[in-house]
This record gives structure tokens, C-alpha cells and sequence, in this order.
């Protein structure tokens, strides 16, 4: 994993024997995971949830398992992604290969992409997603239009087919909170 952004530190906070708040892990993070079939995307897991209200514990530490990309039913997920420069080798695979990027990440069912789709890596999942990009740029794009993200951008992703394109000459780092959600049958399409 190459990249010249910072390594993340996690801190998790608890209670000890007597009720008194100390921290339980400082540290770098348990679960960084390179994706084989898109070199250079790194996801970071930070925390999640299951279930709403969740259930504040001294528990285990969700983020040890297998990589998914949604969050639990009726839970949050936070991560961290890096998304590397796209080069036409990087894309070169085409949409079918690229669809493997989803069945890594446990959610094969995510990807949308077709021959004609605006970008081989869309996806879209049932879930309230906010993106934050940390450091660098990003191009959203949607099924009928692109929008540039740079640092301190916020995008608000509301269940809708879209994909990240990082045409700049270096990786871009984005801080993502997914929400469980359910489709609007009034506005869903599928």
C-alpha cells in the first residue's frame, strides 16, 4: 500500500471496573485493506454499528472481519477510502472485471455498471452515505453529470447510482459514514 497520506490513528474510549471513562485502544488500525482488483483503492475501517439505538458497550471491536461495504442492518459504518490517480491501465480491465471491486468489498450486488455506463466502477447501495474528502480531489459522477470534490467538499449521497474518479496525479482521501437505509418506492426506480 503506497501512499504518502498519514497513517490513521484510532482511539476507542470505555469504561473500566469502576464506571470511570479511560481509553481501551490507541493505535494504528486493526483492518486496512488493499483492493486486488483496483491497486491503490485502500479502505480503512474505523468503526460500526448494528442496530439503532446501538448498544454502547465495552464490546468487541466490529471492524475485525471480513471487508463489507454496507453497514449492518439498521447500523452505521466509518471508514476511511483512498481512491489512486485513474490511469488507462486502471480502468483497462473494462466493467465486468471492475465489478470483482465489489464482490471484494462483500457487496457484488452494489455494482451497476454496463458497457455504456459513464464510469466502470458505478455502484449504488441502499444507504444515506456522507463523504468527506480529507486531502486531494475527486470527480462524483453521477448517470448524467460530474461534479468536482476537493478537500473539505461534503457529498450527501442519497441511494443514487454514482462512482468516484480520481483524475488528478495523486490519491485522494475520503472519510465515509454510511447509514442503513431503505429505498423510497415513490423515487426508486429499480
Amino acid at each position: 500500500m503506497s501512499t504518502s497520506l498519514p497513517v490513521i490513528q484510532r482511539i476507542v474510549t470505555g469504561h473500566d471496573a469502576r464506571g470511570k471513562a479511560v481509553v481501551t485502544t490507541h493505535g494504528p488500525l486493526p483492518t486496512v485493506v488493499e483492493l486486488l482488483s483496483v491497486p491503490g483503492t485502500v479502505f480503512h475501517e474505523i468503526w460500526s454499528t448494528s442496530g439503532a439505538p446501538c448498544l454502547v458497550s465495552n464490546g468487541e471491536d466490529p471492524t475485525r472481519g471480513p471487508l463489507t461495504l454496507p453497514p449492518p442492518h439498521a447500523g452505521t459504518r466509518i471508514r476511511f477510502v483512498d481512491i489512486p490517480p485513474e490511469t488507462s491501465n486502471h480502468l483497462a480491465p473494462g466493467t465486468e472485471k471492475l465489478r470483482q471491486a465489489f464482490a471484494e468489498i462483500g457487496d457484488a450486488a452494489a455494482s451497476t455498471a454496463k458497457t455504456d455506463s459513464p464510469h466502470p466502477l458505478m455502484h449504488r447501495t441502499e444507504t444515506l452515505d456522507y463523504g468527506v474528502v480529507i486531502d486531494g480531489e475527486v470527480v462524483l459522477v453521477l448517470d448524467d453529470s460530474e461534479v468536482l470534490l476537493q478537500a473539505g467538499s461534503v457529498v450527501i449521497q442519497r441511494g443514487t447510482n454514482h462512482a468516484w474518479a480520481n483524475r488528478s496525479n495523486r490519491t485522494c482521501r475520503m472519510l465515509f459514514v454510511l447509514v442503513d437505509g431503505v429505498y423510497d418506492s415513490a423515487i426508486n426506480p429499480c
